[in-house]
């Protein structure tokens, strides 16, 4: 790994120990996540120290998978090391996917200002069940976009679009398609946008996201042809290319956390005791920790095999579904095991654990539920053996 990378990852850390974690008990980090007053102070410090949108160079040009990962885990050691860094679901997906697709004034108008950590973004995809709308299969999306002229009119409902109060872009996925047909197409929009009204904000288990998660309601919202995200219908296509890296990162990032989780739960092992010796000489406790060691490097090398994938061109549909479900699940079983060593004080207030445990849990959930990405792997082996043996 690169030297120069390895010392901003330190650099990284050290900010989000040092500075990042005493606000964890602020008041402005509320239930529906940080309030922008807040992250807009701890941005102005991570910028001061130089490590604000760190997986983006000056130039403009990402770094690599395997080098971003040595950066995000680290900004992930607080749930709000991602805000205070600039790091953070949705935008940092929203950045490399922007990087790598807009044109030249789109980037200008809706990427720049995101990289800079002057606003943030959102990304209206998912659609609510009792619509019949858009979820993990996105093929049911209901969003209509209907041209006009040199405009295209969105209307249709959005649900869990995390980070949409507050934020200054928004990514709308809309069907430009007709005659029953979909076809995905992604729009961009300057965000407040009085075309598009939230109608509540759901109450969810997790609250490290900004704005926290939102219901909306796009009623004829009027979108120029030159905020079109590539051409009709490549909305899915897009999407792909967004999708593989967008769920590493989530991996990355929750690693961070739970390593914190586990720092914080050994500590509280070899210092209370109970039964006339320190809670990890009993093996109940000492090998649950000792099964956290082994959960947390097998994420890491995952997350490494993930990104090398990435970082050879390829796709790695596959390969991310994998690592999002085996990095989900082993982060959940390590969150479990910090709240049930750490007892009363492991569901309490008084530590991170138990928020971390909140947030992995919802990770399972989160882009794309484990179910769905192990159906769509075992839709590949049927694909591949059938191919095989033709």
């Amino acid at each position: 790994m690169n030297i120069e990378i390895n010392q901003l990852a330190d650099r990284v850390e050290r900010f989000v120990r040092d500075i990042v974690i005493p606000y964890e008990q602020d008041p402005r980090n509320t239930a529906h996540g940080p309030l922008q007053e807040l992250i807009d102070e701890l941005r102005t410090k991570a910028r001061q120290a130089g490590v604000l949108t760190p997986h983006i160079r000056p130039d403009g040009t990402h770094l690599t998978q395997r080098q971003t990962a040595t950066v995000l885990i680290r900004t992930g050691l607080s749930p709000l090391g991602p805000l205070a860094c600039n790091t953070n679901a949705p935008d940092e997906g929203n950045m490399f996917l922007l990087g790598k697709v807009a044109s030249p004034a789109q980037k200008e108008r809706f990427l720049e200002p995101v990289v800079r950590g002057e606003v943030r973004s959102a990304f209206l995809m998912t659609e609510p069940a009792d619509d019949q709308g858009a979820g993990s299969d996105p093929s049911m999306l209901q969003t209509t976009a209907v041209q006009e002229g040199d405009d295209w009119i969105i209307n249709g409902r959005k649900t869990f679009i995390t980070g949409f109060q507050g934020a200054g872009v928004g990514i709308v996925m809309a069907n430009t398609g007709s005659a029953g047909k979909v076809a995905a197409s992604m729009f961009l929009v300057k965000l407040p946008n009085p075309a598009i009204r939230v109608e509540r904000v759901l109450e969810t288990i997790d609250s490290s996201f900004a704005g926290g998660h939102s219901l909306l309601k796009i009623e004829n919202l009027r979108v120029p042809r030159e905020q079109m995200l590539g051409e009709p219908g490549q909305g899915f296509a897009l999407a792909q290319i967004r999708l593989s890296p967008a769920r590493l990162s989530h991996c990355m990032r929750w690693l961070g956390a739970c390593q914190r989780a586990h720092e914080i739960a050994t500590a509280y092992a070899c210092q209370r005791r109970a039964f006339g010796k320190l809670l990890i000489e009993h093996e109940g406790v000492g090998f649950q920790l000792a099964d956290n060691l082994i959960d947390l490097k097998q994420v890491e090398l995952m997350i490494d095999w993930c990104a090398g994938v990435l970082d050879s061109g390829s796709p790695g549909i596959s390969e991310s579904s994998m690592t999002k479900v085996a990095a989900a699940d082993a982060l959940f079983r390590i969150a479990d095991r910090c709240v049930q060593v750490m007892g009363g004080t492991g569901v309490s207030g008084d530590t991170v654990v138990a928020q971390v445990f909140r947030e992995v849990r919802a990770f399972r959930i989160y882009d794309g539920p484990t179910e769905v990405h192990k159906w769509s792997l075992a839709k590949k082996l049927k694909r591949d053996h059938l191919q095989a043996v033709s």
